[in-house]
């Protein structure tokens, strides 16, 4: 018959009063959004009497996670980058070079002289001095090809080397084009997480879209050139050996040179080697810092990898320039004086504190792989925010007040216990997007709504089997205990096939879609535990007060 046990009844009541507590700090939003930013800021090592009152507006012993609000209801910025793939073949085509020409050095008895000629971006041209042995040379260059790192690239080799006359053609494979492709926008997207994430930025929105493209949608942040200025830099860091140095813009490099102007010298410009030493990749750590004549500096650490090469050259090239390099930008050109064995060293230059403090960032962030197009920008002012969240409120005010009207009228008690529960139920939605740091979306308040007209399904189901039962003369305990435990199977499997639908809509879809997913399908587990659970707990617990004879439904 209607029996609960006892430690069932406080575990029922313990879930929904926890899930009150979880959502209660989203009733005093801006209040605990203030004191968790004051928090935070405490803890970054900032300090001050402002931001200790703030952090002790609300109480510590009291949860303080919050719904966070998504782009469209918060306001912020949004864009859409293209990612310029193409670069990467011509870096890494470059890089090539210095491997190819120790290699057949090596061979310059038999193969003669070797020399590098103008080339297509995507491609290596090399000629040698003695034709008949090409097909020899061209034999050691296919040496150097490694097996592609990828799946769909399997038993292929990254290079392509091609004979035209006495010239080697050197080019990427097309499998080898297209795991570089995939790196690079996995690479692009990875680091374009953690420059937002170094600024602090709350719940960003990364995904990437399409085969080359990146959505990046930032709530809280003033505009969309905001947003630009801290993924936008590329942040190329490279040091290279110098070839010369002179005024004339034009000039011709040479083959396997590069010409680019200094930072802090107008009209200087430095003719360097293609092919850096070492690059910004292999960075581990670098941090703002002052020279030893008290100037804006940034110091920086290069792993066991880079120091090795750094600390190698710097000791075969003691007395030769050597140039900094950030974003095709001659930083500083310092001549080596000693061997640098400890793999670290400090970028000088007309820097403000603030310049050293974001170049940090970006270096510690890493070099995005290769640049970005911004093809769609948009900047949604908290005003459009608010109006949404206005707009989601009456939505969700109009939907819940027509169902519990609607509940009460059609099934009297019966409907006001399921009525309670409904109320519960929202809450309880609310409570596991703080618990779990959930982004509400203007799609997510259309989730919530719809979770409102679903929520009572599985009670309508309940109570119309219980009316069914009551029909057959049984009794109002016995009627009541087989309504439940006849509608179970019912609403197990109209709540399951729609959680798997959510679950879908999540794994598959990107922005406003996950958010609907993400209230619907927790929407889906609270009602369903309101249903079975507290609703039957509070009709237990109201039949076990007052015994009625008959009932209605």
């Amino acid at each position: 018959m209607l029996q609960i046990d006892l430690w069932k009844r406080v575990l029922i009541w313990a879930v929904c009063a926890l899930g009150l507590l979880l959502a209660m700090p989203n009733a005093f939003y801006q209040k605990v959004e203030v004191r968790n930013d004051a928090v935070a800021a405490i803890e970054m090592g900032q300090s001050g009497n402002e931001l200790e009152e703030q952090a002790a507006s609300w109480p510590s012993f009291l949860p303080s996670g919050l719904v966070n609000l998504g782009l469209d209801l918060r306001g912020g910025a949004h864009l859409l980058a293209e990612v310029q793939v193409a670069d990467v073949y011509e870096a890494r085509i470059k890089s090539l070079w210095p491997e190819i020409r120790d290699l057949l050095r090596q061979e310059r008895a038999t193969i003669g002289t070797i020399r590098l000629q103008p080339s297509p971006a995507d491609e290596l041209r090399v000629k040698i001095s003695e034709p008949a042995q090409i097909q020899q040379a061209a034999t050691l260059v296919r040496g150097l090809a490694r097996p592609v790192t990828s799946l769909s690239g399997a038993l292929q080799n990254d290079i392509d080397v091609a004979t035209e006359g006495d010239t080697i053609v050197v080019q990427l494979s097309e499998a080898e084009k297209l795991a570089t492709d995939e790196r690079t926008v996995q690479q692009a997207l990875e680091i374009i997480r953690r420059r937002i994430d170094e600024v602090g930025t709350r719940e960003p929105t990364i995904q990437r879209q399409g085969s080359d493209r990146i959505l990046i949608q930032v709530p809280g942040i003033g505009s969309a050139a905001e947003l630009k200025d801290i993924i936008g830099t590329t942040a190329q860091l490279t040091f290279h050996p110098v070839v010369g140095r002179g005024s004339d813009a034009e000039q011709s490099p040479g083959a396997g040179n590069d010409i680019f102007p200094s930072l802090d010298e107008e009209g200087v410009y430095y003719i360097v080697e293609s092919a850096p030493v070492v690059t910004g990749e292999e960075l581990v750590d670098a941090q703002p810092s002052f020279d030893q004549n008290g100037q804006p500096a940034v110091s920086f650490r290069f792993n066991p990898t880079g120091a090795r090469k750094f600390g190698d050259y710097t000791a075969e090239n003691i007395g030769s320039p050597f140039a900094i390099v950030l974003d095709n930008e001659v930083v500083s050109a310092p001549v080596i004086q000693a061997h640098i064995s400890g793999g670290s060293g400090i970028i000088t230059g007309r820097f403000s504190v603030e310049e050293t403090t974001n170049l940090a960032v970006l270096l510690r962030a890493g070099a995005l792989p290769a640049g970005l197009t911004f093809l769609e920008e948009r900047t949604i002012g908290p005003e459009l925010g608010q109006d949404s969240i206005d707009a989601g409120r009456i939505a969700c005010i109009v939907a819940f007040g027509a169902v519990l009207v609607f509940m009460f009228l059609s099934y009297g008690m019966f409907g006001l216990f399921a009525n309670i529960a409904l109320i519960l139920n929202v809450g309880l939605i609310f409570g596991l997007l703080s618990m779990i740091g959930g982004t509400l979306t203007l799609p997510g308040i259309a989730g919530i709504v719809l979770t409102i007209g679903m929520a009572v399904d599985a009670n309508v189901l309940v109570f119309e089997r219980i009316r069914e039962e009551l029909k057959t003369s049984k009794g109002p305990a016995r009627a009541i205990d087989l309504g439940y435990e006849k509608a179970l199977s019912a609403i197990l499997d109209a709540n399951i096939t729609t959680f798997i639908t959510a679950v879908i809509l999540f794994a598959v879809g990107s922005g406003p879609v996950r958010g609907f997913a993400i209230t619907l399908g927790l929407g889906i587990l609270t009602s369903v535990f309101t249903a079975i659970f507290v609703t039957r707990l509070m009709i237990v617990m109201w039949f076990e007060r007052r015994r009625p004879k008959t009932i209605e439904v």
